[in-house]
């Protein structure tokens, strides 16, 4: 019935998705078997995409090729950029989205991709040959065979949803938990962990007085994630913000004796920063009130997500403190609160290909892994899709380092450090933050992404189109000079010093206060010439010549932290002939078995003394 297939991707969430299109643009003959072919895509939690640190991956992953990006500008209803007020490293692009749309959008591009092909059943197993994943095994009692599996469960393996007292099997409301795999993992020497997460209820928007809240709406000039020509947004749909209170939480802590947070029955530990609203009461007792956000899940839907409210209390107290929330006195619920338990394997039994160090061409994404997010499983999914698909083909692998791509901090995050609660990314978690901000994804990936065979052709030529735009207009800024008594009085205007002498353009915008659309606006000439270029090209200009000395210096460190990486340790090395490394560093090489002395470095518990001990015993 089924042909061999290259690459069978297991599970049709964020990750499974990227995955599953990536190794099919590659060439990939794929299989995506999901346990509901209705629900592929589904954005199970929040209707929206990026964010701090999150946005930035999005860009990273449309640079590469991939499609999250495309699918959130398609289906996007409000769009912001964070961090305006801060520097160029902290904006942060995020989207409110409409869920059912996402979803149709995702399945009707995959279903664009020529080599993929799906199936509704349950994996309840990985075939596996000589320590090789050779193919899966369904609920229905077939072996569909492959060269490699890729393994996207989200919170499905072993999934038990907590509400209040009430606890059942399942990987999200409505759907069936998967079983099977965790246990045939177990057997086969993988270490297995449990993690928890939650989501709020879902309310009736038709029964929420919007006038007691105070709005927050899109930007005035919304943007776009993807660097392709996808939709703008011509109009949009506001969030809104409301807040607890005390009478709010005390109805809460009435239901605290019967939360499985409290009394034990979740094993599992949650996201530290997206705690769940009894959490949230519990931890910051001195707080009187916690910001609650309102947002709409799409242009036809009166369905409201409730962003701030995360429970899995008893759905009865759920619904009373709910209804003492300014404007939501008279709210309907469509569905409560839950909290849900899942395994997930500590992902420092990977290497950096996101293929696992046991068993050859099994590699895991997104959840699994220990982390949390739409975006942070969507780039694990590119990633081991691209990885699996170069593997079989017996092509170089691709891991991007921690200096070119926030990708390649979370993945490095992972493997060399491991974690213990649902891993969000950061830009604090990014020591090149400066190098890695999300209007350069494109120059810092595209190449890239083209090399392998993913990005196309058109994104190469935009980008190049760019490149030497940008690189025109910086050189002319250089060349472009203006005389004191020429420049002096918009200079003044500014508040900034006057010049003594003829200065260029380019050094003028070294300035803090000084912008070009002010030049562009007080001084005509140059306004005249600045026309010529689009908005995303003198942006990128002037980034470049702000931060060019901040810049130059992260480059340089990144490099001296590169040549650590040419330094590869065989896969066979024995640490324990090195005597002189502290016993935690001894313990932790060999566990994770770094590949280079660059990945050594940055694993949690070897010392910088460790390093230079390997390096003089590599070089003897």
């Amino acid at each position: 019935m089924f042909p061999e297939y290259d690459v069978i991707v297991v599970g049709a969430g964020h990750a499974g998705n990227e995955a599953a299109a990536s190794a099919a643009t590659m060439g990939s003959k794929v299989l995506l078997i999901t346990m509901n072919m209705q629900v592929i895509g589904q954005m199970s939690c929040n209707p929206a995409m990026g964010g701090v640190a999150k946005g930035q991956i999005i860009r990273e992953i449309d640079a590469l090729g991939g499609l999250s990006g495309i699918i959130t500008d398609k289906t996007a209803i409000q769009f912001r950029m964070l961090n305006r007020s801060k520097g160029p490293a902290m904006w942060s692009p995020r989207s409110q989205n409409d869920r059912m749309r996402f979803a149709e959008e995702w399945r009707l591009a995959l279903e664009a991709i020529p080599n993929l092909d799906f199936w509704q059943d349950m994996v309840t197993g990985i075939l596996v040959k000589d320590k090789r994943a050779v193919g899966v095994k369904t609920s229905m009692g077939l072996e569909i065979r492959s060269k490699a599996v890729i393994l996207t469960s989200g919170t499905f393996l072993n999934g038990v949803i907590h509400i209040g007292e009430k606890r059942f099997g399942g990987g999200r409301t409505g759907e069936k938990a998967a079983t099977g795999i965790t246990e045939q993992l177990v057997e086969l020497g993988f270490e297995a962990g449990r993690m928890k997460t939650g989501t709020p209820p879902r309310l009736d928007g038709r029964t929420i007085n919007y006038q007691a809240m105070e709005e927050q709406p899109g930007d005035e000039k919304p943007e776009r994630f993807s660097f392709l020509d996808t939709p703008l947004l011509e109009k949009q749909l506001s969030c809104w913000i409301t807040y607890t209170n005390q009478e709010v939480h005390d109805i809460l802590r009435t239901g605290f004796d019967k939360s499985p947070m409290f009394t034990g029955r979740i094993q599992g530990i949650g996201p530290r920063y997206c705690p769940s609203v009894e959490d949230k009461i519990n931890r910051f007792a001195d707080k009187e009130r916690h910001q609650i956000f309102i947002e709409p899940e799409g242009w036809k839907t009166i369905e409201v997500y409730v962003n701030g409210f995360s429970t899995s209390l008893p759905e009865d107290v759920q619904y009373k403190a709910i209804r003492k929330i300014p404007g939501l006195e008279n709210v309907k619920m469509f569905r409560p609160g839950y909290a849900i338990e899942y395994d997930y394997f500590p992902p420092t039994q990977l290497k950096l290909t996101l293929e696992t160090k046991l068993i050859e061409n099994l590699y895991f994404a997104g959840q699994i892994n220990g982390t949390t997010g739409y975006e942070e499983a969507a780039c694990q999914g590119l990633m081991a899709g691209i990885n699996a698909h170069l593997k079989i083909n017996e092509q170089e692998p691709f891991v991007l380092q921690r200096h070119e791509a926030y990708i390649g901090v979370l993945i490095d995050d992972l493997i060399n450090k491991g974690t213990e609660e649902p891993y969000r990314m950061f830009t604090s978690r990014a020591e090149y933050r400066l190098l890695l901000r999300q209007d350069n994804a494109d120059s810092r990936l595209t190449k890239l992404g083209y090399k392998i065979g993913l990005a196309s052709e058109e994104r190469l030529q935009r980008l190049k189109k760019k490149e030497e735009a940008v690189a025109h207009l910086l050189n002319d800024l250089k060349q472009k000079k203006v005389q004191p008594e020429d420049i002096n009085g918009v200079l003044e205007t500014i508040g900034t010093s006057p010049i003594r002498e003829k200065t260029s353009f380019y050094t003028l915008l070294k300035r803090p206060q000084v912008s070009l659309e002010q030049l562009g606006k007080l001084y005509k000439d140059l306004g005249k010439y600045l026309s010529k270029y689009d908005e995303k090209e003198l942006e990128q200009a002037e980034i470049q010549i702000k931060y060019e000395d901040y810049l130059i210096k992260e480059q340089e460190t990144a490099q001296k932290m590169k040549e650590l990486e040419n330094y590869r340790i065989r896969e066979d090395f024995n640490y324990d002939l090195v005597k002189a490394l502290s016993a935690e560093g001894r313990e932790k090489l060999k566990k994770i078995r770094p590949e280079t002395l660059g990945q050594a470095s940055r694993i949690s518990g070897v010392s910088p003394a460790d390093i230079s001990i390997l390096m003089v015993y590599m070089g003897k």
